[in-house]
C-alpha cells in the first residue's frame, strides 16, 4: 500500500475543521498510520517550501504557517497520493471543485486548509521530514477486506 503525507494548516485548526478533514479521509477508506500536532519553525518551513523560496509570497506563507500549530499525518491506501489529492482539490479554494475539502472550506490560495503531497516520491520526502520511522504505526485493519478486493490488498 502507498503512503502519503497530509498537513492540516493553521486556518483549519482555528476554524475547528480538523475532525471534518480527518473524517473525509477515513470515510474514503484511507488508513491513518501517524499523526501529531506541531509548531513549525523557519528551518522546517524553508526545507518544506524550498521550491517557493525567493518568490514574492514566500514571507507571508512562512508567517501564516507559523501563526499556529499544524497537524502532520500519514495516510495509507491504494494509490493514496492520487486519492488524497482528489479529495483535497485545487490549490486555489475559489477554483476547487465543490465536494473537495478546499472547494467546501476555502476561499484562498494560501489559507487553503490543507497540504497534501503531490507525488509518491514527494510523500516519502515529506513523511521522513516530519516523522521518525518509529512514529509510523504499521497496523492491520480488519476492515480492509470491505474496502478493497483481494487483488488490491
Amino acid at each position: 500500500m502507498e503512503r502519503t503525507f497530509v498537513m492540516i494548516k493553521p486556518d483549519a485548526i482555528q476554524r475547528n475543521l480538523v475532525g471534518e478533514v480527518i473524517s473525509r479521509f477515513e470515510k474514503k477508506g484511507l488508513k491513518l498510520i501517524a499523526m501529531k500536532m506541531i509548531q513549525l519553525d523557519d528551518n522546517i518551513l524553508n526545507e518544506h517550501y524550498k521550491h517557493h523560496v525567493g518568490k514574492p509570497f514566500f514571507p507571508e506563507l512562512v508567517k501564516f504557517m507559523k501563526s499556529g500549530p499544524v497537524i502532520a499525518s500519514v495516510w495509507e491506501g491504494k494509490d493514496a497520493t492520487t486519492v488524497v489529492r482528489k479529495l483535497v482539490g485545487s490549490t486555489n479554494g475559489r477554483n476547487a471543485e465543490s465536494g473537495s475539502i478546499r472547494g467546501d472550506y476555502s476561499m484562498s490560495v494560501s489559507k487553503n486548509i490543507i497540504h497534501a503531497s503531490d507525488s509518491p516520491e514527494t510523500a516519502e520526502e515529506e513523511i521522513s521530514r516530519f516523522f521518525r520511522s518509529e512514529e509510523i504505526i504499521d497496523w492491520k485493519r480488519e476492515l480492509d477486506s470491505y474496502i478493497y478486493n483481494k487483488e488490491e490488498i
